[in-house]
């Protein structure tokens, strides 16, 4: 981790600290893995359908992926425990908003303020483990707050699940801003204030804005344009839009005195590339866990509850973890670009097979393709997101990590979307041309996987055209990183 100029406050205690930031970040990740299962269920409840909802996962994304970086220099400048605190009073607010909407349009909008803090509790608390810890005992802070990280990503469907059949949807929100609440005096009385008195006292809200401008007419195109043409003026018009805002945002970037993206950093091939798998990688998994929600839960297919749903991820969630654990020591020994290489094989396989989803297949159909998606994506989070963090010079890797964190929120964002309009444009015209409502949403299925397919097999590509590299053996650090990367990039160095 990169050393930074810090003035404290008194001396917050590590305990405190670690129990602020890792039980905030289980739960951020929870929350934001679990909302999936929960669509249909709220669907049904605010009368709302589920494609409009899919906006409660991409507007989540889309302001997670213009604040992830902004918060973190907030927090430098105007002090990590205080805009950490921000972040988990406006986590609270946004629970409470969500649990008591009665329209699906106030949920979305709940959780574009979710977003915004998901982002910051997540960068935030980084931040203050980092001014917290150091040497051996910061290794295990990250270590601790990764695992937290992973768990979190992983558990967060199977209890939504659980508390959607218990006591409703809006029980997670209740639960998760009840732990969020209990964060906030632990924050107040055991974590010192700090910040960067040399980090230029300057935000970059300009390019935090057109971050925003930039995806926000790409998802709309991307939902609406089935409806409404591909090539009709409002879908063109979108992504004229999000084409001239990416224009504005460049030009603002080389303006600014300390951009929110340093583009002299998208010169380093290698951190473009590690930040393109992580891209991919979001989008393949996030795509996936949305369509997939909805197909095991559709009445007219497998008609699960939402906990049985849940429980069918599991075989999924559980590949990810055991191979998060093994790939670093797999990476330092065949090389990362042939661990990611193998990883997007394997999930291009799993996907492929989805692509062929029928209508009568059951569960057991499913299991060994997820598994496989699970297992491949895990080989290329982990190895990318070191890449993406030992690529770059020591002052850089902040910079770095904070890249491939947007990176996530973007592939996330515009990946939904897409499967979205895919899954419910195919269903729909299928049953328009007279299918079963079971054959139009397996035809959903399968051609929303077919584009996963492709993107998992992008990868490919840019594995067979990047220069090899290779990782020192792996410590605990790097198995935590691996682990979170399921979630986040944690910007840690190669020791030695």
């Amino acid at each position: 981790m990169t050393d930074t100029l810090v003035r404290a406050q008194g001396r917050g205690g590590t305990t405190a600290v670690l129990l602020a930031t890792c039980v905030s970040a289980l739960v951020v990740n929870a929350n934001t893995s679990a909302v999936s299962i929960l669509l249909p269920a709220i669907s049904r409840d605010v009368g709302s359908s589920v494609t409009q909802l899919q906006w409660a996962v991409t507007a989540y994304s889309l302001v997670g992926a213009a604040v992830i970086v902004t918060s973190g220099t907030m927090g430098d400048i105007f002090g990590r425990r205080r805009i950490f605190l921000y972040g988990l009073l406006l986590f609270i607010v946004s629970c409470v908003w969500i649990a008591m909407s009665e329209s699906g349009w106030s949920v979305i909008a709940g959780r574009a303020v979710q977003g915004a803090s998901g982002a910051t509790i997540l960068a935030c608390g980084m931040s203050l483990i980092s001014v917290a810890t150091s040497g051996d005992a910061q290794v295990k802070a990250v270590s601790l707050w990764g695992g937290a990280s992973a768990v979190g990503a992983s558990l967060g469907p199977l209890l939504g699940g659980a508390l959607v059949d218990i006591v409703g949807w809006q029980g997670l929100f209740w639960v998760d801003a009840a732990i969020a609440v209990l964060c906030v005096p632990v924050t107040l009385r055991g974590v010192a204030e700090s910040n960067d008195p040399k980090r230029p006292r300057h935000v970059d809200v300009a390019g935090t804005v057109l971050i925003a401008v930039v995806l926000v007419p790409v998802i709309l195109g991307l939902t609406e344009g089935s409806g409404w043409g591909w090539l009709s003026l409002g879908t063109l018009a979108c992504f004229a839009l999000s084409a001239a805002a990416l224009v504005a945002f460049v030009a603002v970037e080389r303006r600014s005195a300390a951009p929110l993206l340093d583009l002299g950093m998208l010169r380093n091939g290698q951190l473009v590339g590690a930040t393109l798998v992580i891209l991919i990688g979001a989008a393949a998994i996030n795509g996936l866990m949305y369509v997939l929600s909805i197909y095991l839960q559709d009445p007219a297919t497998l008609h699960m509850s939402p906990l049985m749903a849940a429980v069918a991820t599991l075989p999924a969630m559980v590949g990810m973890l055991v191979i998060s654990v093994l790939v670093s020591a797999i990476a330092a020994r065949i090389g990362t670009r042939q661990t990611i290489g193998l990883g997007f094989v394997v999930s291009t396989v799993g996907f492929a097979i989805l692509a062929a989803t029928q209508q009568d297949w059951g569960y057991s159909m499913f299991v060994l393709p997820l598994v496989a998606i699970a297992v491949g994506l895990g080989l290329t989070n982990g190895p990318a997101s070191a890449m993406a963090t030992t690529v770059v010079p020591t002052a850089q890797v902040g910079a770095a990590s904070g890249i491939s964190n947007m990176a996530r929120y973007v592939g996330s964002a515009v990946a939904v979307a897409a499967c979205a309009a895919v899954y419910g444009g195919v269903a729909g015209s299928a049953q328009a041309a007279g299918a079963a409502a079971g054959d139009a949403v397996a035809k959903g299925m399968a051609r929303a996987s077919l584009l996963l397919t492709i993107m998992s097999a992008v990868g490919i590509v840019l594995c067979l055209l990047a220069r090899r590299h290779r990782v020192a053996r792996p410590d605990l650090a790097r198995v935590a990183q691996a682990a979170a990367a399921v979630a986040q990039t944690v910007p840690t160095r190669d020791r030695g």
